[in-house]
C-alpha cells in the first residue's frame, strides 16, 4: 500500500474507532430510556434485534467458511460444546451488565471497571502468556493496585460491577484464544447462543401489544438498539483492520472516558472519600496511554505506520 493509501486507511480507521466508542457511549445513554424494561429485557431484545443484523455482517465479511469450520470441529470434538456454551455466558453477563448499570443508577461503577479493563489485560498477559511488563506498566499496575486497596480499605468491599467487567473480560479472551473462536465467526456464534436466553427474557417480560401500546417510543428505541449494536460491531472490526495494534489499543481508551461522562450526565456522583479511587486509577491508565503515545510515535518515526 503507498503511503497516501496508508494515510487515508488510518485516518479511516481512526474514525471508525472513536465513533465505535461513541455509539457504546449512546447505548449506555439510552438504556434508561428503555424503561420500564428492566436489565434482562433489554438484554433480551438486544439480541433478538442485532442477531440478524450481525448475520448479514457475517455473510458481508464473506466468514460462513469461518462458521462451517467452526461446526464441524465441534461434531469431531464434541467437548468443545460446554466451553462454547461457556464462552456465550461470558459475553452475555456483559452485555446485559452494560445496559443494566444505567437502568439502575450503577453506570458509573461500570464505566471504571472498563478504565481497569486494560490493566487486566496487562496482567492476564504476564500470568497466563508470560509476557513482559514494560516499566510503564508496571507503574500503571502498582497505581491501580492502589486505587484498589484504598477502596477496600475505605468499605471493607469492592464493586462487584467492577470485578465482573475487569475479571471477567479476561478470562472471556482467553477462553477464546484457546477455543480459536477470536474472529468474527465466533462472536457470531457467542451470539447465536445466547438467543434462546434472549427469547425466554423477552417472553417473560410484559406482553409485547401492551407493552408498545402504553410506550410507544419503544417503536423506535428497542430497533434503534439493535442497528446501534450492530453497526458499533462494525465499526469496531474495521477499525481492527485498519489500525496498526498500538494505536488501535490507545483508541480503546476514549469509550471508558466516554462511558464516565455518560455516567455523569445521567446524575450519578463520585463521592469525595472514592476520589483517591478514582484518580489512582486514572493516573494507571493515563501510565499506559503515555506508554501508548510514545509508540505510536516511535512507529511513525521508523516509518512502521
Amino acid at each position: 500500500m503507498d503511503e497516501p493509501a496508508q494515510v487515508v486507511g488510518m485516518q479511516k480507521g481512526i474514525l471508525a474507532s472513536v465513533a465505535a466508542s461513541g455509539i457504546f457511549a449512546c447505548m449506555y445513554f439510552l438504556s434508561p430510556a428503555l424503561a420500564p424494561l428492566q436489565g434482562q429485557e433489554v438484554f433480551g431484545w438486544r439480541i433478538v434485534l442485532t442477531i440478524p443484523l450481525t448475520t448479514a455482517l457475517l455473510w458481508l465479511r464473506h466468514e460462513w467458511p469461518a462458521v462451517r469450520a467452526l461446526w464441524q470441529r465441534v461434531c469431531r470434538q464434541p467437548l468443545l460444546v460446554p466451553l462454547l456454551l461457556l464462552s456465550a455466558f461470558l459475553l452475555g453477563i456483559q452485555l446485559w451488565l452494560f445496559l443494566w448499570a444505567p437502568l439502575n443508577g450503577r453506570a458509573l461503577p461500570v464505566a471504571l471497571g472498563y478504565f481497569l479493563l486494560p490493566l487486566a489485560m496487562v496482567l492476564t498477559g504476564r500470568l497466563v502468556y508470560g509476557e513482559r511488563l514494560s516499566r510503564a506498566q508496571c507503574w500503571a499496575t502498582a497505581l491501580a493496585a492502589l486505587g484498589v486497596a484504598w477502596e477496600f480499605g475505605r468499605t471493607a468491599s469492592f464493586s462487584w460491577e467492577m470485578a465482573v467487567v475487569s475479571l471477567g473480560y479476561p478470562v472471556y479472551f482467553v477462553l477464546r484464544r484457546r477455543l480459536g473462536t477470536a474472529n468474527l465467526a465466533g462472536h457470531w456464534l457467542d451470539v447465536v447462543l445466547m438467543v434462546p436466553v434472549a427469547c425466554w427474557f423477552v417472553w417473560q417480560g410484559p406482553p409485547v401489544a401492551e407493552l408498545f401500546g402504553a410506550h410507544p417510543r419503544l417503536y423506535a428505541l428497542l430497533p434503534l438498539l439493535g442497528l446501534l449494536s450492530a453497526v458499533s460491531l462494525a465499526l469496531y472490526m474495521v477499525a481492527h483492520r485498519l489500525l496498526p495494534l498500538g494505536l488501535f489499543g490507545l483508541l480503546s481508551y476514549v469509550e471508558p472516558v466516554l462511558l464516565v461522562v455518560v455516567a455523569l450526565l445521567l446524575g450519578e456522583r463520585v463521592q469525595a472519600a472514592q476520589w483517591p479511587t478514582y484518580g489512582l486509577i486514572f493516573a494507571a491508565v493515563a501510565c499506559l496511554m503515555l506508554e501508548g503515545v510514545v509508540q505510536v510515535r516511535q512507529q511513525m518515526r521508523t516509518g512502521r505506520i
